[in-house]
């Protein structure tokens, strides 16, 4: 699949107005985050690159975005006691935060083994923590299915929730505001709701735009059911960015992803510790993997993607172990 799958008359969702309104709402929450130039990485590529900085939202990565808005939704159709979420840790905070500002208990259910920063931020905002027992997103995600069967608990998987996408999509909103003339979006890619949200607005916002979505080698479930044109799973997601660890792709994500994204690329452990020391020495800002990856990306490419280049930087709850490894290398 390439761009060639962008076609018209598309039904894209969320729609404009969604998004629109997500903005307006989570504007009463948080500023938009800034979009910087980045000199020695447009340097170093030839281009005229930026990035944009979901680090400085609250529990540092863009996930908070979706949480607020979808749990309003799920809010507005009913009463819920509490909120459940599986994730490998910035889902989990996001929910967190979101559950603490909206006076709700929160649940959050967690691999074994899973990055202990990401953790700590849960603990703190006062969620209750179970440990799946599993080293993957799978085992957590069964447990808690099973916990929300009880009534008034309200499951926020944003692997499939139909409302969280139009949070991300702000995003790319804020992105074609602060910078019109972009020409491509690099986008982490774990379980899509980023860019799936993202990809729907420029689709509907700026269509000439290209959007490349990234994964890790190690965990190319999406990039390999992108490139096939059906789901393919893959039997582990062993990589340093737990963000994009997805080995379970689901079929409605595939195909969103296939309708709307014009490429998928991979990038490999060693790219992504380079992509975060040159960010955190040369542009002075902190990426957890998965934020890097996009930079890795970048590094990688072949061009094609025009003149001005945006990086969404996802998050940047990264492990002391793994920033001691990407220094270290330096």
């Amino acid at each position: 699949m390439n761009s060639s799958s962008r076609g018209t008359g598309l039904q894209i969702v969320p729609g404009l107005s969604t998004m629109r309104e997500a903005q307006g709402f989570l504007a009463k929450y948080f500023a938009p985050t800034r979009l910087i130039g980045a000199p020695f990485l447009g340097q170093k590529a030839g281009k005229n690159v930026y990035l944009k900085l979901e680090t400085e939202l609250p529990t540092a990565s863009f996930k908070v975005r979706g949480a607020f808005w979808a749990l309003a939704q799920r809010m507005k159709r009913g009463p819920i006691r509490e909120v459940v979420a599986c994730s490998t840790g910035n889902h989990g905070a996001a929910v967190a935060y979101a559950a603490k500002e909206f006076g709700i208990a929160a649940r959050i259910f967690l691999p074994t083994n899973c990055n202990q920063v990401k953790r700590g931020r849960i603990v703190t905002l006062g969620a209750a923590i179970v440990e799946s027992g599993g080293s993957d997103l799978a085992s957590a995600f069964r447990l808690a299915a099973e916990y929300t069967k009880q009534p008034s608990v309200f499951f926020l998987n944003d692997a499939t929730d139909e409302d969280l996408p139009a949070g991300p999509a702000t995003i790319a909103c804020e992105i074609f505001e602060q910078l019109p003339a972009t020409s491509a979006i690099f986008v982490p890619m774990g379980d899509t709701a980023l860019i799936r949200g993202m990809a729907a607005a420029a689709k509907q916002i700026a269509p000439q735009v290209k959007i490349i979505g990234v994964q890790a080698e190690s965990a190319p479930s999406y990039y390999l059911s992108w490139k096939e044109g059906k789901v393919v799973g893959t039997e582990t997601c062993d990589t340093i960015a737990d963000g994009l660890a997805t080995r379970t792709p689901e079929a409605a994500n595939v195909r969103d992803v296939m309708k709307l994204v014009d490429d998928v690329v991979l990038v490999s452990e060693e790219q992504m510790l380079r992509a975060i020391e040159m960010l955190l020495l040369e542009e002075h800002v902190l990426a957890e993997p998965a934020g890097a990856a996009s930079t890795a990306a970048l590094l990688q490419s072949s061009g094609g993607y025009g003149e001005n280049i945006a990086l969404v930087v996802s998050g940047a709850n990264i492990s002391r172990e793994v920033l001691r490894r990407a220094v270290a290398g330096a």
